[in-house]
């Protein structure tokens, strides 16, 4: 794909994932790029540097309000849809209505697109899509793979159910009216601009505010795979360029860490010494969710080249040259169920 010669739509595009794949198409030649945000929890300094050079024209809207959709996709050729109501775990399982709301922001994005005649769709998908109940043996080596979602489906919360649907949304539309498109199924993402309202955002931040005892939800047996921001937005491009027909794939590490030794490591390298204190009354989500890649690394010649504990500390690196203690530690708490 010549990206010099695209015009992109990035929605929710002044966010943490959002803003490192438009650095990432600017690299790859990208000169004109749509910002549709509405700021909730995204900010224009995530994207303030491509603004002033002329390769941004940003707009602030609702995908939500009356023709929103339709004014965000007007003479695009490439979307990606990254806007979404969400936060992490403590905000998608305590704010089920209000994530209810993406099925409808995506759908209405979806139809206009293919109205206005957009050539390639490429959605934000999630490991949420995966049923529940593959997820609950944290003694299993499981993988989770792209056909392991189909019935009896059980999504995780209803921000996983608005991602299932828009998936099969974006399906039947390459099937019955062939509009080109594709889902990249995201697995835990992290890297520099993450919010602290994401598991290992919170945990370098619980550190830099010294916090003690240290604490962390669940009993900290709880197995992810936390795959760094770059690989990410590197594997949407290769979708956006290699996938036609709607397939999702997962972009994942396969490498299985447990919450606490994530947590050990956090605390050794910034050489705080704390006493953990675990919560296991507070939201934890899937006891075991690891992504298999293979289906990525067939279709798009994609895996990932971070491993978690370099990711981890460039991350704490970042963090902790970036953000005021005080700060932090004023709006931490409520960040954490909050977006």
């Amino acid at each position: 794909m010549d990206w010099k010669a695209k015009r992109i739509l990035v929605t929710g595009g002044a966010s943490f994932i959002s803003s490192h794949l438009i650095d990432h198409l600017v690299g790859k030649g990208a000169r004109s790029v749509r910002v549709v945000d509405d700021l909730s929890s995204g900010k224009l300094a995530n994207i303030q540097g491509h603004i002033d050079s002329g390769v941004v024209d940003f707009q602030g809207d609702d995908l939500l309000a009356p023709g929103a959709a339709q004014r965000a996709v007007a003479g695009i050729d490439v979307v990606f849809h990254l806007a979404a109501i969400h936060g992490g775990r403590g905000f998608v399982d305590l704010h089920q209505a209000a994530c209810a709301q993406n099925l409808a922001m995506d759908g209405m994005l979806i139809k206009a697109a293919h109205e206005a005649g957009v050539e390639k769709f490429v959605f934000a998908s999630s490991g949420c899509v995966y049923p529940n109940h593959l997820q609950s043996d944290v003694t299993q080596e499981l993988y989770l793979t792209e056909e392991m979602v189909g019935p009896p489906y059980d999504a995780d919360n209803m921000y996983g159910w608005a991602k299932l649907m828009a998936e099969m949304t974006l399906t039947a539309y390459a099937r019955d009216l062939g509009m080109k498109a594709a889902s990249c199924r995201f697995f835990t993402v992290y890297g520099e601009r993450g919010v602290e309202n994401h598991a290992v955002i919170a945990m370098i931040a619980r550190a830099f505010v010294r916090q003690d005892p240290f604490e962390v939800w669940g009993d900290g047996t709880q197995v992810r795979n936390w795959t760094y921001v770059g690989d990410i937005v590197r594997g949407m491009a290769l979708a956006a360029e290699k996938i036609d027909d709607g397939t999702a794939v997962n972009l994942g590490t396969e490498e299985r860490t447990r919450v606490i030794d994530a947590v050990r490591e956090v605390l050794r390298y910034t050489g705080h010494e704390a006493e953990i204190k675990f919560l296991p009354h507070m939201p934890t989500g899937p006891l075991n969710r690891v992504a298999g890649n293979r289906l990525a690394r067939e279709l798009l010649g994609w895996e990932p080249e971070m491993k978690f504990m370099d990711g981890l500390r460039r991350t704490i690196d970042w963090y902790f040259s970036t953000k005021e203690r005080g700060s932090v530690g004023g709006y931490l708490q409520e960040m954490l169920t909050e977006r």
